[in-house]
C-alpha cells in the first residue's frame, strides 16, 4: 500500500481531502487528530505540515505527496511532479513600499535586504535577474518588514494583492506562479510496481479535475438544424448525435459544455427548436 503525505490544516488540507473523496478515495481514519488513515482501500495517508511534505517524499517516508510548488521550489529537493491539482492557486512577488523609487527590478539597489519566508527561492531568483542582494529569513508577517526597517523590499505569497496594498505595499514583479501538486519520490516512480499505482492515482485524480467546471447537456433538436447546433454546441470533440427511436425529424444531442455557458447554450438551442434539454453535473471525464 503506497503512503500519500498530505496536508494537516489548512485549505489546502481541505482541497485535497475534497478532490480525494471526489475519486473515490475516503479519508478514513480514527479521528480528526488522527496522523495516519487510510484512503479508500488502495492507499495509507499521513498528515504532516504542508512545508515538510517535500522532505517527507524526498527521504522515503511517502511516496508521494501534496504540497505547494513553492514548498517544492524552497525544498530543493529533487521530485517528480506527477499533477497540477489547480488549487491553492497564488503567486510568489517582489514588493516594495508605496512611497519606494523601486518600480521594476532594475531599480533594486545593490546590497538590498530582502525579506522573506522563501530564501532560497529569493536568492536564485535575484542571482539569475543579475542583482546582488541579502537576503532577510523570516518565519511569517513578511508585510511589516519594510515599515519596521528589517528589509527594503520583501518575497511574498499573494492571491489578488489586497494584503499587499492593505499594508502599504506595491508589487514589482512575479518571481513564480504556484499551486497544488502531487509529487512523488525519485524511488517511487523507478520502481514498476509503485509507478503503475502512481499512475492510477494521477489518472483517478486528474478525471476528477477535467470534470470540475464542466456540465453533460442533452437535448432533442430538429435534424434540419444539425448543422447550426454544432455552431453553437462544439463539446469536447463535437456533439454526439444520436437517433431516437420513431423520433422522426428530431435527433438526440448530447455534449460535454463549460458550466459557465450553460445560459447562453439553452436559450440559444431553444432558439433553433431543441426540447427536453437536460443538463447534469460530471463527477469524471477520463479521455
Amino acid at each position: 500500500m503506497l503512503r500519500i503525505a498530505l496536508p494537516n490544516k489548512g485549505r489546502l488540507s481541505d482541497d485535497a481531502r475534497e478532490l480525494f473523496r471526489d475519486a473515490g478515495l475516503d479519508v478514513r481514519s480514527a479521528g480528526d487528530r488522527a496522523l495516519v488513515a487510510t484512503l479508500g482501500d488502495e492507499f495509507e495517508a499521513i498528515f504532516v505540515r504542508a512545508q515538510d511534505i517535500p522532505e517527507f517524499v524526498a527521504d522515503g517516508a511517502a511516496d508521494a505527496g501534496i504540497t505547494g510548488k513553492d514548498l517544492v521550489a524552497e525544498s530543493g529537493r529533487d521530485l517528480v511532479e506527477l499533477l497540477d491539482l489547480e488549487f491553492g492557486k497564488c503567486r510568489l512577488v517582489v514588493a516594495a513600499k508605496d512611497d519606494s523609487a523601486i518600480r521594476t527590478v532594475d531599480d533594486i539597489p545593490a546590497g538590498s535586504r530582502v525579506a522573506s519566508v522563501f530564501p532560497r527561492i529569493t536568492q536564485t531568483f535575484f542571482d539569475g535577474v543579475g542583482r546582488a542582494i541579502t537576503v532577510v529569513p523570516v518565519s511569517g508577517a513578511t508585510e511589516i518588514a519594510p515599515h519596521l526597517g528589517i528589509a527594503d523590499i520583501i518575497v511574498d505569497l499573494t492571491s489578488t494583492g489586497s494584503t499587499l496594498k492593505v499594508n502599504g505595499l506595491r508589487e514589482i514583479v512575479t518571481v513564480m506562479q504556484a499551486s497544488a501538486r502531487l509529487i512523488a519520490s525519485n524511488v517511487a516512480v523507478a520502481d514498476p510496481a509503485r509507478r503503475a499505482k502512481l499512475d492510477e492515482l494521477t489518472t483517478a485524480l486528474s478525471s476528477v479535475l477535467r470534470a470540475r467546471g464542466k456540465r453533460y447537456l442533452m437535448a432533442n433538436v430538429p435534424r434540419t438544424a444539425l448543422d447550426r447546433v454544432k455552431e453553437v454546441l462544439p463539446g469536447l470533440n463535437g456533439p454526439t448525435v444520436v437517433d431516437i427511436l420513431n423520433g422522426g425529424a428530431m435527433v438526440a444531442v448530447h455534449a460535454v459544455v463549460p458550466a459557465s455557458s450553460i445560459y447562453k447554450l439553452t436559450n440559444a438551442l431553444k432558439a433553433l427548436g431543441a426540447e427536453g434539454i437536460l443538463v447534469t453535473r460530471i463527477e469524471r471525464i477520463t479521455p
